[in-house]
């Protein structure tokens, strides 16, 4: 696991040699250069604190003072507390002395924290929110620090930090059941969005920090009333039209359907609404989806299925199929005939989930018609294995030409093992699919050998 981790701060390929105690490691120099100062410094931790010097920065350092009444409580019972920021924000975190002084400042204790400028600082934030908790007032002697640290040091050279203050009680509505409330708006907008005491910060470039603060203002204006949001010229917002009578199918009690399509999608979403719009019967509201392009598309058709279900034919009447050629992000459109969709559903869904991971693009059946959202080479994939699954039913599929693609592996099994690897009604390779995330099937080649 440690070594995983290396090789995911370092961008590197590692490779451990046991029995000859040898590490390997693969990447460019830079990338060498890191993974061989991350594992020197993961091996020096077992015999006390890891000695810094002045070379260790090759820009993917931040050191940070922990006051030492603090420091149990950041590491956490058997360091738990730091390994689960390391994994969350894909960084490698350790107790330092710096220049090798050997004698400790007793009141602090040196922090490293290694990784690209955006994983440093989400840990360094979520770290400093868990010390404020143990040393209320702390956050204010290193603010201008931790304010001006890596200012316009990444590549749009717009990286910074900005900071709102809270009320008592609006900090509570601002974190939401777990802090979800928080992790939407930090996926949504792709800034780090973390709070200190009562104080949000907002890091990443000067973009990102823009949305961040603008969903964090439309979240508080919706607790004074309706939100109108002008979505012209905006790119990261998505409108959907609802029918008035399935809005509430769609929110959910207390609002968890909506919750639950937000955190899947990184998504921010809610309706809007003038007080002049027309109600009654026939109306519609409009809901709005913020985030980026493929989480938005994602919410977007998992809205559209959901409506369709309770309102046939509002999303898809009249609808024909659709094949984009564009390679960019685009959505292609297929339909379905008979009892194909329940084939291609699945029990509980799990069929449609199983093709859209494999073929990592978006699937979602509204009504009668399948929405492919994704690349070109990810829309082409999922037909592809859509297709293959539809002529399943039919008997043996021939796939003439597999050794051609890049994203099909080809096994022969024999005879004799064919029952044992499939299993019981396929259960053998349903299994198999789950735990590797792929499409599995057996199938003729173009000699007709299964």
């Amino acid at each position: 696991k440690t070594k995983e981790k290396i090789a995911r701060v370092a961008e590197a390929e590692i490779e451990l040699f046991e029995r000859d105690l040898i590490l390997e490691i693969r990447g460019s120099k830079l990338q060498r250069r890191k993974a061989k100062k991350y594992a020197e410094g993961v091996m020096a931790q077992r015999t006390g604190p890891v000695s810094i010097t002045s070379d260790y920065d090759d820009g993917d350092l931040t050191m940070l003072q922990i006051p030492q009444e603090a420091v149990g409580f950041v590491t956490g019972r058997a360091g738990n507390f730091l390994r689960s920021i390391e994994e969350q924000w894909c960084t490698l975190m350790f107790f330092c002395d710096v220049g090798g002084g050997g004698g400790r400042n007793k009141d602090y204790e040196k922090l490293a924290i290694f990784g690209d400028i955006r994983g440093r600082r989400g840990a360094e934030l979520l770290v400093l929110s868990a010390v404020e908790t143990k040393v209320p007032g702390y956050l204010d002697k290193i603010k201008d620090d931790v304010m001006n640290r890596d200012r316009g040091k990444d590549e749009t050279g717009t990286w910074g930090t900005d900071t709102l203050t809270f009320q008592d009680d609006e900090l509570s509505y601002a974190l939401g059941k777990q802090g979800t409330t928080r992790k939407k708006l930090e996926r949504s907008s792709g800034a780090v969005v973390q709070y200190i005491g009562h104080q949000a910060f907002f890091s990443g470039t000067k973009e990102v920090r823009r949305k961040a603060k603008e969903y964090m203002k439309w979240l508080f204006d919706q607790l004074e009333g309706p939100v109108h949001v002008d979505t012209d010229n905006r790119d990261d917002c998505t409108l959907v039209d609802i029918p008035s009578d399935c809005v509430g199918y769609i929110t959910g009690a207390r609002r968890a359907t909506l919750g639950f399509m937000e955190e899947e999608w990184g998504v921010l979403m809610f309706f809007m609404n003038r007080r002049d719009d027309p109600k009654g019967r026939g109306a519609s509201e409009k809901l709005i989806i913020c985030g980026p392009e493929r989480g938005r598309r994602g919410a977007e058709l998992k809205v559209m299925s959901g409506v369709e279900a309770k309102n046939p034919g509002y999303f898809t009447k009249g609808l024909k199929e659709k094949t984009s050629d564009k390679k960019g992000f685009d959505t292609d459109r297929l339909l379905f005939r008979d009892d194909e969709l329940s084939y291609s559903l699945g029990k509980q869904g799990t069929t449609r989930k199983k093709l859209e991971g494999a073929a990592g693009a978006i699937m979602e059946y509204v009504g009668m018609t399948a929405f492919i959202a994704g690349t070109l080479t990810e829309r082409r994939r999922c037909r592809d294995f859509l297709t293959w699954l539809l002529q399943q039913r039919r008997g043996s599929v021939t796939i003439a030409d597999v050794h051609k693609r890049d994203d099909a592996t080809e096994m022969f099994i024999p005879d004799n093992c064919k029952g044992w690897v499939t299993g019981n009604r396929g259960s053998e390779l349903r299994r198999m699919e789950q735990e590797t995330g792929t499409f599995m099937f057996m199938a003729l080649d173009d000699r007709g050998d299964e």
